[in-house]
């Protein structure tokens, strides 16, 4: 009898609870919402290529930046921008020389977001 009261009352409870879930929305994803995402996604991958290289890392401690907080702040950064750095990136020549134009890119980008306030990266220790 226990078990009957134990089984309708948990019944019961399912019953009832089925009735107070809310009402979900969907919408399609447009195009071009799809298109910004994957192009974001395309420039990260491409600046975390750059800046994952060994000599580039080095450059960067160097500077007194780590790469994590790099990364971080390059994931962070707005489309426009991000893209401009991408778009910088691979129209460096495959030589040497272009890796102190990259951490001067990656360097200025820090330095402008720090001065508009954006981030905090200088901070005092």
């Amino acid at each position: 009898m226990v078990i009957k009261r134990l089984i309708c009352s948990l019944i019961s409870v399912a019953f009832f609870g089925t009735g107070m879930l809310m009402p979900v929305q969907a919408a399609m994803v447009g195009t071009q919402a799809y298109l910004q995402t994957s192009d974001r996604q395309a420039n990260i991958a491409i600046v975390d290529a750059a800046l994952l290289r060994s000599d580039v890392q080095q450059q960067l401690a160097d500077l007194g930046v780590d790469v994590e907080n790099a990364r971080q702040r390059v994931a962070g950064l707005p489309d426009r921008d991000l893209a401009r750095l991408a778009e910088e990136i691979e129209s460096m020549p495959a030589g040497g020389t272009s890796l102190l134009a990259v951490v001067g890119i990656v360097f200025i980008v820090l330095l402008i977001l720090e001065v508009t306030g954006v981030i905090d990266i200088f901070k005092g220790r």
